[in-house]
């Protein structure tokens, strides 16, 4: 990699106004994906009523945005690699947006499974494309960091989509019912990030590897110029980074086409089955809870009022612990703060399914959202960081389409363990889940915390028996 190269001159560059605008408009997407994939299990207990939803219906309800999801990770991921992270951005969103306000007017349960599925389209690629777009613009110093910003704004949508649910579902405005308001918001909402993500720059570093040097060095000087305006420092086009003439930085060769089959082959073979094993296993702890808490506390005597009370004051632990992920992402070492987090999701849920009064279910269960948005920031960065470019974003988003596979087959596992067994049941499968995350992540993850991507997706280093040191260790050995 020459001095001058494309990933160098981004990585050399201090934060700049374009850099918070990409990371604010990305948060705001994830905002309203999240709302979305929350939104099922607020309004579950209302749609118990006003379509008589019994057990049978239940379950598909809440797995058929996660199906979709599935089918969206896996398509709007490839299109990411090959026709760019812009395109793929404008896909999810609007698919998204348009089907999450269709299913307010669904005039029954059948339909509203149908639009929640077609909603999970868009839903499913958003997150591991904000997770490949974001690694590959932000400079490897601060990238954990920004990313946690990201989704801290992000996760603001979850007891947002807790709170209205607990002020709008039982009632109605307009002589509409309130859960149907609750899609309207959340569409509307996806409709206005569409409209300001159009301001977003394609990621120069996909550009390179399209061969398409003399824009990703348009993109570059942009974010040079914007660093000379902000800081007076020598960072413009002509200054230290060395020369930006494109035929100088990069050869002018045909890019090699990326495959989903050299996921599967050596160095990125044991990155893929290590992530594949994470997300299948991780949605059980993250999703379990979030989207079963009513019932769980239904199930434990409580009317809905009180039930979205319990889980919206829970649910105020998500952006919290999604802030705090800001302070300390770039101090532990990623895979470290997954396996930590992950313990402590496995010992809050025990905690929230074994509660019986109020304030030892509040407790639990914002303890468990606080740790629990530490283990999902630093994952997601994580996965950001383990793949070249050209499969950034089908290798993220293939290993996390199951993920939302695993989350459509979740209500078939845990529904019944809370029908016939009880809350107990349910968290002693999802500490067993977490259990078996942590040991996947020490056993077969690899350090990734201050490296370039370039580093990482070395392939000599992907293999090497150096790739789990820190980087200092590393460099000392090449």
């Amino acid at each position: 990699m020459k001095d001058a190269s494309v990933a160098t001159r981004l990585d050399r560059l201090p934060i700049t106004r374009m850099h918070l605008m990409a990371v604010l408009v990305v948060g705001l997407g994830i905002f309203f994906d999240l709302y979305e994939v929350f939104l099922a299990g607020t309004v579950s207990t209302a749609l118990k009523d006003d379509f008589q939803v019994g057990a049978d219906q239940l379950k598909p309800l809440l797995a058929s945005a996660f199906v979709g999801a599935f089918v969206g990770a896996v398509v709007m991921s490839r299109i990411a690699d090959r026709l760019g992270r812009r395109r793929a951005f404008y896909l999810t969103l609007a698919v998204y947006s348009a089907f999450s306000v269709l299913a307010a007017f669904s005039p029954n349960v059948e339909m509203l499974i149908v639009c929640r599925f077609l909603a999970g389209l868009g839903i499913g690629g958003e997150l591991p494309l904000c997770d490949a777009y974001l690694s590959d613009l932000l400079p490897a110093r601060h990238r954990g960091r920004l990313i946690g910003w990201a989704y801290t704004v992000g996760f603001c949508g979850v007891p947002l989509a807790g709170f209205l649910a607990l002020n709008i579902v039982p009632d109605t405005y307009l002589g509409v019912a309130g859960w149907r308001w609750m899609f309207v918001i959340g569409g509307v909402g996806a409709a206005l990030c569409w409209v300001l993500r159009r301001g977003l720059p394609e990621s120069p570093r996909w550009l390179e590897a399209m061969g398409r040097h003399e824009e990703a060095d348009r993109v570059v000087r942009i974010f040079e110029e914007s660093a000379h305006r902000n800081t007076a420092a020598a960072t413009s086009p002509t200054g230290p980074n060395g020369p930006t003439d494109p035929e100088a930085e990069a050869p002018a060769t045909v890019p090699e086409k990326a495959s989903l089959r050299q996921l599967a082959q050596p160095p990125w073979r044991s990155r893929s089955v290590m992530l594949v094993i994470f997300q299948i296993l991780q949605v059980f702890g993250y999703y379990g809870f979030g989207t079963l808490a009513p019932l769980v506390l239904a199930s434990k005597g409580y009317d809905i009022v009180h039930s979205l009370t319990f889980s919206s004051l829970s649910f105020v632990g998500y952006p919290i612990g999604s802030l705090l992920s800001v302070f300390v992402i770039e101090r532990v070492e990623r895979k470290t703060l997954i396996m930590l987090s992950a313990f402590g999701m496995l010992a809050f849920g025990l905690g929230f399914g074994y509660a019986q009064n109020t304030a030892m279910i509040v407790a639990f269960g914002f303890c468990y959202t606080l740790v629990s948005n530490l283990f999902s920031n630093a994952y997601h960065v994580y996965q950001g960081e383990l793949f070249p470019t050209r499969l950034r974003a089908t290798g993220a988003g293939g290993a996390y389409s199951l993920s939302r596979l695993a989350s459509a087959v979740m209500p078939y596992v845990l529904l019944p363990l809370l029908l016939n067994h009880g809350a107990n049941a349910v968290f002693v499968f999802i500490a067993c889940a977490m259990a078996a995350v942590i040991v996947d992540i020490g056993l077969l993850g690899p350090r990734t915390t201050g490296r370039s991507l370039e580093e990482l997706t070395s392939p000599g280093l992907a293999t090497a028996p150096g790739a789990g040191v820190p980087l200092d260790a590393a460099a000392a050995e090449h």
